[in-house]
């Protein structure tokens, strides 16, 4: 990994600051040891994860050298219940940088999941730490399949997961994404901690493959199935159930019903 390539793309505060290692239990995890003494907009790198880890607790499939394994810190000023906007910010960050530098027509799954081909390329694991009902830090974990093949996925997601490589047929740069992702993120960053949150909201709705579906959601020990109608002003899913009542969820794991 070349760092220096990367912060010479670096346009404003977030990515002035990088952190590489070699290999990392978790770059969440190194990101929330630091948060309390570095700058905002430090972003923690690794070329391998141990315990690379997705939501709920998941493990992450982590090999060297192919994928794109960061954590951003930041310490918005937003009240924690607009904490999921946070990830609609790093996903819409996401989507749009992959979207311009590899050419595929990258979607979003609510919450957190980067599709392309209607299989994962990536996913976002955003952990806040909150007192007092204000936020203290938020950390932003991405995690790309960038230039693996078939055979490095686990036989368990092989059927539900790609990387660019495999859509595109051809290699990126590492260095490259990272810098258009970051660059992404610095220019959302300031929407998110502002009034004018509808640009962020509407450009999310516009790279979704979520709206407008008919869906399952768990959300704990709770199951919901219904129509995908939007998403409110916290970025809380509306899901229309069958009896008319319309759903609002934080979080879950969502299915698109075939």
């Amino acid at each position: 990994m070349r760092i220096k390539d990367i912060k010479t793309r670096i346009k404003g505060q977030i990515g002035k600051e990088i952190f590489f290692y070699k290999t990392v239990d978790s770059t969440n995890t190194v990101a929330a040891d630091a948060a309390g003494h570095v700058r905002e907009g430090t972003v923690i790198l690794a070329d391998c994860q141990q315990k690379g880890r997705g939501r709920l607790g998941r493990p992450w499939t982590s090999p060297a050298g192919i994928n794109i394994y960061m954590s951003i810190i930041l310490r918005p000023d937003i009240k924690p219940k607009d904490g999921t906007l946070i990830t609609l910010a790093a996903a819409v960050a996401c989507a749009l940088a992959l979207r311009r530098v590899t050419g595929l027509a990258i979607t979003i799954k609510w919450p957190n999941d980067l599709i392309a081909s209607g299989r994962k390329i990536g996913g976002i694991l955003t952990e806040v730490k909150t007192a007092r009902q204000r936020i203290i830090f938020a950390v932003i974990g991405i995690g790309i399949n960038v230039n693996g093949d078939p055979d490095s996925f686990p036989g368990a997601i092989r059927d539900i997961a790609t990387s660019v490589k495999n859509e595109t047929g051809k290699k990126f740069s590492l260095e490259r994404i990272i810098a258009e992702i970051l660059n992404e993120m610095d220019r959302w960053y300031p929407i998110l901690k502002g009034k004018a949150r509808e640009a962020l909201l509407a450009e999310w709705k516009q790279l979704t493959s979520t709206l407008g579906k008919h869906v399952t959601v768990v959300a704990g020990q709770e199951i919901f199935s219904g129509y995908a109608e939007s998403i409110d002003d916290g970025g809380l899913l509306l899901l229309r159930l069958p009896s008319g009542e319309l759903k609002s969820i934080s979080s879950g794991d969502l299915t698109v019903l075939r």
